[in-house]
């Protein structure tokens, strides 16, 4: 089963494909999608939406796995980070991939085995998890993170 994971933002959305078959996972794919803040927020927007509907396009997940919303001090952060996280979904909807949600605590537990892990212990374990692989950058390490979980978490729902 492909498992395509996504860490939703406005600046930069990660996303993360892995191959889940029974316990054992690969990596496939991973990137990142930037979007121009100079650019106005309905483009910005448009730009998440197509670039995420372009990599389920080009690999043809079978399911999705997002990262839940939290909240910030700042409301205005969070309103941004849910604007961008309904971009990733609409891309989601517009496949009709079935998207799973994880907190980011439930992530960390699952792929590290602490829901407090921070940025660098889940690098580190990802590259226990998937040796050799080249990671885009952190947002691309947090989406293969969410892929990883989604397929760890699948066989207890």
């Amino acid at each position: 089963m492909l498992i395509l994971g996504l860490d939703p933002s406005l600046s930069c959305t990660g996303w993360g494909l892995i191959r889940s078959d029974g316990a054992r996972i690969s990596h496939v794919a991973n990137g990142q999608i930037q979007t121009d803040a100079r650019a106005s927020l309905p483009e910005r927007l448009l730009h998440l939406l197509d670039a995420v509907v372009a990599v389920i396009g080009q690999y043809g997940p079978d399911r999705a796995a997002v990262e839940e919303i939290y909240v910030n001090k700042n409301p205005q952060s969070t309103l941004k980070l849910a604007q961008a996280r309904g971009a990733v979904l609409a891309a989601c909807g517009r496949a009709s991939l079935v998207v799973s949600e994880h907190a980011a605590r439930s992530v960390k537990k699952s792929v590290v085995g602490t829901g407090a892990a921070d940025k660098v212990q889940v690098q580190a374990m990802l590259k226990v998890l998937l040796p050799g692989v080249q990671v885009e950058g952190p947002d691309a390490a947090d989406a293969l993170a969410v892929a990883i979980a989604d397929a760890h978490l699948a066989g207890r729902r």
